[in-house]
This record gives C-alpha cells, sequence and structure tokens, in this order.
C-alpha cells in the first residue's frame, strides 16, 4: 500500500497534453522514489482511481498528487503552478482532465471525505494539436525535469514532517 499516489494525467500523442505521463516517466527512469510512493501514468483514465479511493476505505493514500497540463490565461509556456481543486474554473467542473479535469466535487469529496490530502501540479501548455502529433514543446519539455525537482522537494518535506511527528 502506498502512502503517496503522484497520477500523471494526459495524453502522449497530443503535443503538450502529454505533460503529466512524462513526468511520471522521467520519475521511473531517473529518480528513487521512496517504497511508499508509487507513481501512475493514469493517462486520461484518473477517475476510475479517484472513485476506487472514494468508494473503499483499504489501500487508500493518504495524499494524491495530480500532475497535468492546463490552458489558463496568463501564464507562460511551461509555468508550473499548484492549483487548488476549489479554485478551479466553475467550466472545468464536469470535464475529465484539466483540459478536460476530474470533477471538482469528486476531488473536493476526497478531501472532505477522505481525509485524503490532494495536491494538483498543473504546467500551462504551449500546443495541444487538432490531430494526433506526439511531443512535448521545449518549454514543456523543461517543466517535465522541473516537475520533477518539485515532487521530490514535496516528497522530502512530507518525509520531515512524517518524522517530526513520529518523534
Amino acid at each position: 500500500m502506498s502512502s503517496i499516489v503522484i497520477f500523471g494525467c494526459g495524453n502522449l500523442l497530443m503535443g503538450d497534453d502529454g505533460f503529466g505521463p512524462a513526468v511520471i516517466e522521467e520519475l521511473h527512469a531517473h529518480h528513487d522514489l521512496p517504497d511508499s510512493v508509487e507513481a501512475v501514468d493514469a493517462m486520461t483514465g484518473i477517475r476510475e482511481y479517484l472513485f476506487d479511493y472514494l468508494l473503499s476505505e483499504e489501500g487508500r493514500p493518504h495524499h494524491i498528487i495530480i500532475l497535468d497540463a492546463v490552458d489558463f490565461e496568463n501564464r507562460k509556456s511551461g509555468e508550473l503552478f499548484y492549483i487548488e481543486s476549489s479554485s478551479i474554473p466553475a467550466k472545468k467542473i464536469h470535464d475529465f482532465s484539466l483540459h478536460q479535469f476530474p470533477t471538482v466535487n469528486l476531488l473536493q469529496e476526497l478531501e472532505q471525505h477522505t481525509g485524503i490530502r490532494v495536491t494538483i501540479l498543473a504546467a500551462q501548455v504551449e500546443y495541444i494539436p487538432s490531430e494526433i502529433e506526439p511531443g512535448l514543446t521545449p518549454s514543456m519539455k523543461s517543466a517535465v525535469s522541473q516537475a520533477c525537482e518539485k515532487i521530490l522537494h514535496l516528497l522530502s518535506n512530507e518525509q520531515n514532517e512524517v518524522t517530526i511527528n513520529d518523534v
């Protein structure tokens, strides 16, 4: 059982939408994650995982980190930023990944009713093609390595909190 699960959301075949899965791939290939951390390429199917956590007490992590590409105004291509589930725009509420992100209500229910902490790390897209076109833009490739560093920092801080609280 993992106490932290990192989900990479997106489609590798659709340009910068492949950000989340690319971060997961980078984490697996170049970083040693603690045994208590699982990194999952959820592609466009994160909703099933979230429903399982909501409906079953068994096997729930205490923290979920979601990685996805977004297209928000006033952001630079490749810019990384955190999003609170409550601050996702209303027009996204019934979508499926941050261009189609999991239901805001589902994320809020996870936090409120299960105690699972939800962290959303987003990267501003530069280019999402209208047809299949694999590959990240240079700004998003740079965001992948930066996201890995942010994830490792989050994991380090969380490990320090656990150690301090256990003393």
